[in-house]
């Protein structure tokens, strides 16, 4: 092989990878799945996508190594192939964070309206959760939950918050997450639970960016009694605990 040809197919081999990451939707569908594993049905449905479409796109992203699939029944089921697809995606966010001034400018316009404040960063949080001075939210669907969380959360999906919020203790700060830093969860989580009078903050980044940092989850369901919550006899939600 010549060099020229060589240059010539390598680099084609790079553009098969920047073009798993040339399309909105491809973003979000990573964005997504490294939240875990999902069927076709429920990436289309979260990705407000055809299922036609959602194929379309997951084949690709298969096609460039990105995902990887495993049978469930009658479902496929897909996930990110490894963790350096998800640093892969956090480089191109901080690439276009670094260069394209309107990522700034949507994400200030934006999360300044619902919380109007910096997020709380992880490890700031950590201290502050062993120290008993804030109860930990994660707001996104419970199936998320269980594939990786920040030990003793509490688990309320933001469709029960509201059902939920006055169960809190008043004299407690609140500190919620979700998907990561460009989720809205957490911000309208902030404000339902700032619309009662708590005290409450949005947690910088989400499970994804936190394993790959080598900050320890935890899986499944919480067996922790709930505490900072008001008790409810029937059909409690929150799942989880502050240790």
């Amino acid at each position: 092989m010549e060099g020229r040809e060589f240059k010539n197919s390598i680099f084609e081999q790079f553009a098969r990878a920047a073009n798993a990451f040339a399309s909105p939707k491809r973003v979000e569908i990573i964005d997504l799945l490294s939240q875990g594993e999902r069927s076709v049905a429920s990436i289309s449905q979260s990705t407000n996508m055809a299922i036609a479409n959602t194929s379309r796109h997951l084949q690709i992203l298969r096609n460039a190594g990105m995902l990887s699939t495993r049978k469930d029944g009658l479902n496929v089921l897909y996930r990110i192939a490894d963790d350096s697809v998800i640093e892969g995606y956090r480089a191109l966010c901080a690439l276009a964070e670094s260069r394209i001034s309107e990522v700034r400018h949507l994400a200030e316009a934006f999360f300044g309206e619902l919380d109007g404040a910096d997020p709380v960063n992880v490890n700031e949080l950590l201290k502050r959760s062993r120290a008993g001075e804030v109860v930990v939210v994660d707001v996104r669907p419970q199936l998320e939950f269980e594939a990786g969380h920040l030990p003793g959360a509490i688990n309320i999906a933001l469709d029960e918050l509201s059902d939920r919020v006055t169960d809190f203790d008043p004299d407690t700060a609140v500190v919620a997450y979700c998907r990561g830093r460009y989720c809205v969860l957490a911000a309208q989580a902030v404000a339902i639970f700032r619309a009662v009078g708590l005290q409450a903050e949005r947690l910088e980044g989400g499970p994804a960016d936190w394993r790959v940092d080598g900050i320890p989850l935890a899986f499944g369901p919480s067996t922790h009694k709930p505490q900072h919550l008001h008790s409810r006899k029937k059909n409690p939600k929150a799942r989880g605990s502050i240790k």
